[in-house]
């Protein structure tokens, strides 16, 4: 865990407007500054970033947050990687709570840098090598993709890296993966006489490399060994170099091989990544899914290809949610992604990228192979392969979608399939009107202050606590920020430092959607104020009510002491004045 007051002094210390023009180019506008959206495709800028908030939004697409939140996105890191990419451009050091990853990193960054090394020597022998760079043009591969990709080549030699690395003889360059010790004590080169892909990570590091032979030879493909740097169930090749075609195109296709996704791009289709040689993994699907809202994972046809695709799918159904779409695509047996763009053509494959079947249609056309649904038999075995699938898939609606297309197929209803696979019943077709709540108001004026307080958290030290209660999201969210600004005094105004500061908790996400509200709607100070004095004069005015309310109650059942009569008069007086 990072320790929420280093995180206060990070953002306090940033300065969004920096972060963001590290990776887009902003044009002062007003306040504000503004440009077109890097989170998604558009011709007039309504992407705004506020230095007196510290915080971006995008009248767009709706994407918002503070500076962490912004690297996130960007650049697809987690929470804890964003906040050290930050405090490093600050030569800040994160706080010792999280000593375990620091040292982990410590002991990382040598072998990051003999990997760069190691890259770099692989490119300078490429331009030295014609028979490496004959077999890239042979594969239609121009100069500017392969310095793209950084591609490279292994000279033919037994100990090459020698020449390059003082201490080749050393345990560094083993722990990194590009020398093998035999059992004779012998050291040499693992990769030799191949064209080198170098594997990135979100940073742009070089922590692997792919090797492919240039004729015949086995292995086809030669991968680094899982190190402290590289871990192929969480890797993507070439997901650096696609993130703007991601981003533009909202969508993100997965291949098998490196070639697959150099070649694409050497076709104009940009936002291709490809698997380590690995079967598809949760953690694979958790961060293209951080990517675009589209993944559409392009196999062979073929038994193996739909062997893999099973496994992606089985990878992405507890991470998917119902804004989220996962398909797949499945080449012709005699084409992979390489052969078929040179064949057909970019736009005969974007055509197909469009439309790829979806995960629930392999899913039910998977369950019902090999089944005959005119038996009573077969329909049962539906339901009984369906089950685990259907408990999986964590999308609510895309579940009850997949629930209904199940009954058809079993002529069961959708309640019966729920409750064959033990299913916690979800609501169907019109939903009954909600039940009446005997005070409404307070609710909604708990929501119009929340708003004006996002909009100036300094108003929080003005609110009536006494009479906000925790019984709404929209109070419990209140109280949270009118206690988080005056005990951990965060600065005011400051947006950005507050979302980050409830993020992961249950509040965040009402934060959020108001602060995006706040951003969305014109802001005339005075009327704003307005509107917070008036909420606070008419939640005033509701507790009066209620008090009356309740004495008067007890008056007609007589049962009002002589104290209380006084209390109930006096609050008629207040109410009439």
């Amino acid at each position: 865990m990072i320790p929420d007051s280093f995180v206060q002094e990070l953002l306090s210390r940033v300065d969004i407007v920096d972060v963001v023009e590290r990776h887009i180019t902003l044009k002062k506008a007003g306040a504000n500054y503004q440009a077109c959206c890097p989170f998604h495709s558009e011709k007039t800028p309504s992407f705004t970033v506020s230095p007196s908030k510290q915080f971006y939004h995008c009248f767009g697409c709706g994407a918002h947050g503070s500076a962490i939140g912004f690297v996130m996105q960007y650049a697809g890191l987690g929470f804890v990687e964003a906040v050290e990419d930050l405090a490093g451009h600050l030569g800040l050091a994160v706080p010792q709570e999280v000593s375990t990853r620091s040292q982990e990193k410590a002991k990382q960054q040598p072998l990051t840098e003999r990997m760069g090394q190691a890259a770099r020597f692989y490119k300078e022998q490429l331009k030295a090598s014609p028979k490496a760079i004959e077999y890239l043009k042979g594969r239609g591969l121009t100069g500017e993709i392969a310095a793209r990709y950084g591609l490279g080549y292994a000279p033919d030699e037994w100990q090459g890296l020698q020449r390059v690395f003082d201490d080749y003889a050393g345990p560094a360059l083993a722990e990194c993966g590009l020398v093998i010790d035999s059992e004779q004590g012998r050291r040499y080169d693992r990769f030799r006489d191949r064209i080198m892909f170098p594997i990135l990570d979100q940073r742009s590091n070089v922590i692997g490399f792919g090797g492919r032979v240039l004729g015949a030879g086995e292995p086809k493909y030669l991968n680094s060994p899982e190190t402290v740097l590289f871990h192929k169930g969480e890797e993507l090749y070439g997901l650096p170099q696609a993130r703007q075609a991601i981003r533009d195109d909202d969508r993100i296709i997965v291949v098998e091989g490196y070639m697959d996704v150099v070649a694409l791009a050497q076709y104009g289709i940009g936002n291709a990544v490809a698997t380590l040689g690995t079967a598809t993994t949760p953690n694979h699907v958790r961060k293209l899914l951080r990517q675009a809202s589209q993944v559409v994972f392009c196999f062979d046809g073929d038994k193996a290809g739909r062997k893999a695709a099973w496994r992606a799918l089985e990878s992405s159904l507890e991470l998917l949610a119902d804004d989220k779409l996962v398909g797949f695509l499945f080449l012709a047996a005699e084409h992979d992604p390489d052969s078929f763009v040179r064949a057909e053509g970019a736009e005969a494959f974007r055509r197909l990228a469009a439309l790829p079947t979806t995960l629930t249609e392999f899913l039910m056309r998977e369950l019902k192979a090999d089944l005959d649904l005119a038996t009573a038999e077969g329909r049962a075995r539906l339901v009984h392969e369906a089950k685990p699938y259907l408990a999986k898939l964590a999308a609510p609606m895309l579940r009850l979608q997949l629930t209904r297309a199940v009954a058809e197929a079993a002529a069961l209803t959708p309640a019966e399939v729920e409750s064959q696979c033990g299913l916690k019943p979800q609501a169907r077709g019109r939903p009954a009107p909600p039940r009446a709540r005997p005070h409404p108001a307070p609710n909604a004026l708990e929501r119009i202050l929340l708003l004006t307080v996002l909009r100036r958290p300094e108003r929080a030290a003005r609110l009536p606590i006494e009479l906000i209660t925790q019984d709404s999201a929209e109070g419990a969210a209140l109280l949270a920020v009118a206690e988080a600004i005056d005990q951990v005094a965060l600065p005011a105004g400051n947006l950005g430092l507050l979302m980050e500061h409830f993020r992961g908790s249950p509040h965040a996400d009402l934060i959020a959607g108001l602060a995006s509200q706040a951003e969305r709607e014109a802001e005339d100070e005075g009327e704003q104020e307005t509107v917070f004095l008036d909420a606070i004069q008419r939640l005033h005015q509701l507790s009066l009510e209620r008090q009356i309310d309740v004495l008067t109650s007890q008056a007609r059942a007589s049962t009002l002491s002589s104290e209380e009569r006084q209390t109930l008069a006096s609050l008629l007086a207040r109410k009439k004045a």
